[in-house]
C-alpha cells in the first residue's frame, strides 16, 4: 500500500536560488513517514509510552528534478522491507507525474536506551498489513 501525504513548497523550503533546499526533503520525507506510520493504525505516542520508539539509522537518497516556491507536491510511502527490529520504508516526492527526489529510509525499533528491539505483534502485524 503506497501512502500519500500533500505538501506545498514554501519560501523557507528554498535556498537563495528559489529551489527547495536538499536538505528540506529529508523533512518531507519524514513527514510522509509520520503520515504513513498513523494511517497504519500506529500510535507513536502510544509506542513511546511503552518505552518504544522509531529511529532512522540509515537513509539513500536521490535527487532528481528541482522544487520551487509555490509547487504542489507528494510524499508517497510504502514499507518495502521488514524485519525482527527494523524496517525500510520507500519513498517518493513528486510534482504531479514528475519525480522530483526519491529515497530508501531503514528505521529502527529502539528501546529508550537506544538498543534495538523487536516490534511488538500488535505493530508487526500493522506493518505487514501495508506491504503489497
Amino acid at each position: 500500500m503506497v501512502f500519500e501525504h500533500n505538501l506545498r513548497v514554501y519560501y523557507e523550503d528554498t535556498d537563495m536560488a528559489g529551489i527547495v533546499y536538499y536538505a528540506n526533503y529529508l523533512k518531507f520525507a519524514e513527514r510522509g513517514r509520520s503520515d504513513a506510520v498513523r494511517d497504519m493504525g500506529i500510535d507513536q505516542n502510544d509506542m513511546k509510552a511503552k518505552g518504544l520508539v522509531f529511529a532512522v539509522k540509515n537513509v539513500v537518497a536521490d535527487y532528481h528534478k528541482p522544487a520551487i516556491f509555490g509547487d504542489e507536491l507528494v510524499v508517497e510511502t510504502k514499507t518495502s522491507k521488514l524485519g525482527g527490529a527494523s524496517l525500510e520504508m520507500s519513498q517518493w516526492v513528486r510534482r504531479g507525474d514528475e519525480l522530483i527526489f526519491s529515497a530508501v529510509f531503514r528505521v529502527a525499533c529502539m528501546d529508550m536506551n537506544g538498543k534495538a528491539a523487536r516490534f511488538p505483534a500488535e505493530i508487526r502485524q500493522k506493518l505487514q498489513e501495508s506491504m503489497p
